[in-house]
């Protein structure tokens, strides 16, 4: 009998399974990647007797898998707050999903334990730009917290996850997490284990000051369009970019483009005023998926770019 855990490599995912491993101490197989690799089912092998939780992972992505893995026999445990489509209908399957723009897979995760571990929950939802829903859930720590140090983990986590493939990163995921669990707080890892933090720290610091140079392809009072160039530092930031935008201009939508082979990596942020849209625009476009609040397209291809940003004007310009 084997467990295999599946998560997201952004803070949420990994913040979810700390709570878990940390509530329930199993052995695991631990199978994840960059924040965009998002058929992480398609690794995994499991048959009767095997269990799979399942963190932070469109169940529509990984519908297939998820069906071989079922038929097999595995019992299947599933937790994600993605727009799920139709959902199996089996006795080995298990879930909680809810997508509300306000939640995240380390909040459900906090509610299944009621609270157990919420200040890793705390630092998952500052990771997914999630600052409201932190704040609500810090007001149920039973003590005195400055949370500033655990809301800047929470990015950082997020930004290790952005990347074309594990080599982009500072930390594998898997890696990142394995080092996280063993501290009972936030405020204990970031007091035991300085030097992790530290590289975190310097490589978005220099990163996002890059990004700060780069071209601006759209400026408006209601959207803004980036433009990042082909190389780690801006894969690396392409998310977490679009969120520091956005929360300077919460009325203002966003999009950041990174060039990739003969297209472009595409993140898209909602307004923070009114987090809608973002899901249905970038599922227009054929790799494009994610959330009411937050989405992106994998891969748009040159010739659709000049469609993109038209029909991200008219998702978010209202003015005539």
């Amino acid at each position: 009998m084997a467990h295999i855990d599946v998560f997201n490599g952004d803070a949420d995912g990994i913040c979810s399974l700390i709570q878990l491993r940390r509530h329930d101490p199993v052995a695991s197989e631990l199978v994840t990647g960059v924040k965009r690799d998002l058929s992480l089912l398609k690794r995994v092998n499991a048959s009767v007797g095997d269990t799979v939780t399942v963190l932070d992972i469109a169940v529509e992505k990984n519908r297939p898998d998820l069906d071989r893995l079922l038929a097999a026999g595995a019992t299947v445990d599933y937790t994600d707050h993605h727009a799920p489509g139709e959902l199996p209908k089996a006795d080995n399957f298990f879930h909680t999903i809810n997508t509300s723009p306000e939640i995240c897979t380390s909040a459900l995760i906090n509610g299944r334990l009621s609270g157990a571990f919420a200040s890793w929950a705390i630092v998952g939802c500052y990771g997914d730009n999630l600052d409201t829903t932190a704040e609500r859930l810090l007001a149920t720590v039973n003590e005195s917290v400055d949370a500033s140090g655990w809301r800047e983990l929470g990015i950082l986590l997020n930004y290790n996850g952005y990347g074309a493939d594990v080599t982009d990163l500072h930390f594998d995921p898997a890696d990142l997490f394995r080092r996280l669990l063993p501290h009972q707080t936030p405020t204990d890892f970031l007091r035991e284990d300085p030097a992790l933090f530290a590289t975190l720290r310097d490589g978005y610091e220099s990163d996002m000051a890059n990004a700060q140079e780069a071209e601006r392809v759209l400026e408006t009072r209601e959207v803004a369009v980036v433009r990042l160039p082909a190389c780690p530092w801006a894969r690396r930031v392409s998310g977490v970019y679009g969120n520091a935008l956005a929360n300077a201009h919460p009325s203002r939508a966003h999009a950041v483009l990174t060039d990739i082979d003969d297209g472009f990596l595409v993140s898209v942020r909602a307004p923070l005023a009114n987090r809608t849209g973002a899901d249905s625009l970038c599922c227009q476009f054929e790799t494009g998926g994610g959330r009411p609040a937050a989405a992106g397209i994998n891969y748009l291809p040159v010739l659709e770019l000049d469609r993109f940003l038209d029909e991200f004007r008219r998702a978010y310009t209202t003015s005539a």
